[in-house]
């Protein structure tokens, strides 16, 4: 990965959608706050500047030092960003006078060393600003324009530096893509030479190199990061990677031994703890959501480290960590607000005496499937729906028992093979039920019944950050809810969450 692209992100909701559209194309890019320059930028091919809730002609605006940047490496400035070189070079930024979101069309457009090859005059792109460029900065040349927003594109002359107003990186900027192509290749002759191939090469010859012969200790949860992971190290230190599966009590159906099943063929080292007593005992009479999240936290770090001191001289803790959750802990405005804690972030006990190693620290969820059909993973366990850390914890509001384990284990299980026989699992991104804290009033054999309810939930999403609710059809849904209902003792009514993401969150808690 040594042909970068730096984004700087002014805390934008947009600047990991830049990110994904570039590795799209096959270039490595990293994402850093405005505040956070890399002091070494002799990686970098390329810099894009990402767009800003913050207004250029506010005082707490951001006002980073690019003096290291213009003119000495291409630069692609995204709305703030184009609106940033304009207010600060001699230009002129002020209040639009109606507030500029939304569809718009290019009516003019300029053929330019490039940069709007192969795409159309009329073509649409997205706007999403309150402020408007009424005059260009210094040595600008107009590049495109909409109806409403006659600067809409520019460039410098004198260096390749290329401004627009509008958001490339959106779906609804039509040749969207093909703008940051047209900059990133064409005008910056940045490689497109980052592929899964590439990037396995590459990060096992890193971790044999950290790693030499250290032995490293992973947890696995039978998820996708986890198990790429492993598969990685495995490559990388062999023998030396010791793998430790735990049941928590908290799985879904059968999970735990069909997961070490799974793992039998693919050549790990991987122990099996079932420590379900152990989590349940913990959780008894805890109802709060966070509550409940530190205590299956602590308890599993001492599951782990109980298990971790079996292993003689083990130096590492591996981790499945992704890129969204190192660009959180990083973020323009410091680690994000706690919405939820995280099972895989926030560091570890001091009494562990571990070191971190995290091989997908660098990749979103999708490249990391894309790594793991490279490593020849089976596709059955890369198309697998994300699972919480917690497991059914987060899924049973209020108090956790073994009865309401029992039973949201039962109704999961009917839901997901039935989205599995219908053909309908791989149009889901993740889906699960939920055992509310309610009973209700029903009918069973002219016997008047108060028992337990039950919500599905089924998302579409790419990345988790945001999702919508799945259509699924009416006949699947009652076909699964008379399944439930005969089937699974304690529960006699079922509904369907229809909440998406904002403003609900994918799980309940």
């Amino acid at each position: 990965m040594q042909h970068n692209v730096l984004i700087l992100d002014f805390g934008s909701q947009y600047t990991q959608l830049i990110a994904r559209r570039v590795r799209e194309l096959n270039i490595f890019c990293e994402i850093f706050p405005y505040n956070n320059i890399p002091t070494d930028l002799s990686s970098f091919k390329a810099t894009i500047l990402s767009g800003s809730p913050f207004s250029v002609r506010a005082e707490d605006a951001p006002h980073p030092d690019l003096s290291q940047i213009r003119g000495k490496m291409p630069l692609l400035a995204v709305c703030y960003g184009a609106q940033y070189l304009a207010h600060f070079d001699g230009g002129e930024v002020a209040p639009s006078n109606t507030r500029e979101y939304g569809r718009a069309n290019l009516s003019f457009v300029k053929d330019d060393e490039h940069f709007f090859d192969e795409v159309a005059l009329n073509s649409q792109v997205w706007m999403s600003h309150s402020d408007t460029i009424k005059k260009l900065p210094t040595n600008g040349v107009l590049l495109a324009s909409t109806k409403d927003v006659e600067n809409a594109a520019y460039r410098i002359e004198g260096e390749n530096t290329y401004a627009i107003q509008f958001h490339p990186e959106v779906y609804h900027s039509i040749d969207g893509k093909q703008i940051l192509e047209n900059f990133l290749v064409k005008i910056a002759e940045v490689p497109q030479n980052f592929t899964p191939n590439a990037f396995v090469e590459e990060i096992v010859a890193e971790l044999k190199e950290k790693l030499q012969n250290d032995r490293v200790v992973l947890g696995l949860s039978g998820g996708v990061d986890s198990t790429v992971a492993a598969v990685l190290l495995n490559k990388a230190i062999g023998p030396n990677l010791y793998c430790i599966f735990v049941n928590n009590g908290l799985l879904r159906k059968n999970e735990f031994q069909n997961v070490l099943d799974q793992y039998k063929g693919m050549g790990l080292n991987v122990k099996g703890v079932d420590a379900a007593d152990r989590f349940l005992d913990q959780l008894e009479n805890i109802d709060e959501p966070e509550a409940k999240r530190k205590a299956i936290g602590r308890v599993f770090i001492e599951v782990f480290d109980d298990e971790a001191h079996q292993i003689e001289e083990v130096k590492w803790l591996a981790q499945g960590t992704i890129y969204p959750d190192v660009i959180e802990s990083v973020s323009v405005k410091g680690p994000s607000a706690t919405i939820k804690s995280h099972h895989n972030v926030g560091g570890l006990p001091d009494f562990m005496k571990l070191k971190v190693v995290e091989p997908l620290r660098m990749l979103f969820k999708d490249e990391v499937r894309r790594v793991g059909k490279t490593l020849g993973i089976d596709d059955e366990l890369l198309g697998r729906h994300p699972f919480p850390g917690p497991g059914l914890s987060i899924r049973i509001l209020g108090a956790i028992t073994k009865e309401k384990v029992r039973i949201l284990q039962e109704v999961d299980a009917i839901f997901i093979e039935g989205l599995k026989s219908h053909g309908l699992y791989d149009q889901v991104w993740q889906a699960g039920a939920i055992l509310l804290p309610v009973n209700s009033v029903g009918v069973m054999g002219d016997e008047r019944t108060y028992e337990k309810v039950v919500a599905l939930r089924a998302v579409e999403s790419t990345d988790g950050m945001t999702a919508d609710w799945v259509h699924l059809p009416y006949s699947f849904l009652m076909t699964i809810s008379n399944e439930i209902i005969n089937k699974v003792r304690g529960v006699n009514r079922v509904v369907y969450d229809i909440s998406s993401k904002p403003p609900a969150t994918i799980e309940w808690e």
